[in-house]
């Protein structure tokens, strides 16, 4: 037919090719924005799982061995007054506000046989926890705060939302308690003999695949800065009234 070109002509072949790099072209830049796209949904997915975690983890656990002071704790951060101490036997729970937003405190009861049936049951929506020693009689139990505490920081549950920790030398109204510098110091001695202990146990098992996770660095005495990233603070504190809890409110209002 007169006046068309031929496709295996040299004008044709020109053509084809000029018409194929435009699509060429087009398919970069449609490519480009897909994976664009692509990136950005993905980001919007990953951020919204981040909040969704960080939002599902805002339980603030108060732990520690029958007569503590737990108790009275919770009563007064939560209500501004204390109550009578008993032992108690299911957890105290309620929500606390700070300028970050809000949280839950959950006051679990210190007794051996129920402990760690409720910190199985909070511990996936734990943010932090809050550990409170009688600053009276930690020198005579030491080696129960020590196994309660250790059982805390091996579980895999507990440590992999990474929680900040506080630790209370409490009831610091009392002429004889002690400061928690000399907490810090027994416990890390008794925490480093009691990873020995535990180590040994181990070490006489055939199957170690259920094992608890090695607390502090391997070949070097304990110190709780050997458990970074993990945050732990260490406070006095005292229930009689409000202002005895300042340390609290303050580690509270600095968690994100």
């Amino acid at each position: 037919m007169e006046g068309s070109v031929k496709h295996d002509s040299p004008e044709g072949k020109k053509i084809t090719k000029s018409i194929l790099n435009m699509i060429n072209l087009n398919d970069q830049q449609f490519l480009g924005i897909i994976v664009a796209v692509g990136v950005i949904i993905l980001t919007l997915i990953l951020l919204k799982l981040w909040v969704s975690r960080k939002s599902a983890r805002r339980s603030v656990l108060l732990l520690g061995l029958c007569d503590a002071g737990k108790t009275r704790i919770w009563s007064q951060l939560i209500h501004g007054r204390h109550v009578g101490t008993h032992t108690s036997i299911k957890e105290n729970i309620d929500d606390y506000q700070t300028n970050k937003g809000m949280l839950k405190i959950v006051d679990i009861p210190g007794h051996e046989r129920l402990r760690f049936r409720f910190l199985d049951q909070y511990k996936s929506a734990t943010r932090a926890f809050i550990f409170v020693v009688d600053a009276l009689t930690f020198q005579k139990d030491i080696r129960d705060v020590a196994e309660y505490l250790y059982t805390v920081l091996t579980d895999s549950a507990v440590m992999s939302a990474n929680p900040s920790v506080l630790i209370l030398a409490h009831k610091q109204d009392q002429p004889m308690a002690k400061g928690c510098a000399l907490l810090q110091a027994n416990l890390e001695r008794e925490l480093n003999v009691l990873r020995q202990t535990k180590d040994k146990q181990l070490d006489s098992l055939s199957d170690k695949e259920n094992s608890s996770s090695y607390l502090g660095k391997h070949g070097k005495d304990f110190t709780f800065a050997h458990l970074n990233p993990l945050r732990v603070e260490f406070g006095e504190t005292s229930a009689e009234d409000s202002l005895g809890l300042e340390p609290i409110k303050k580690w509270l209002a600095s968690l994100g």
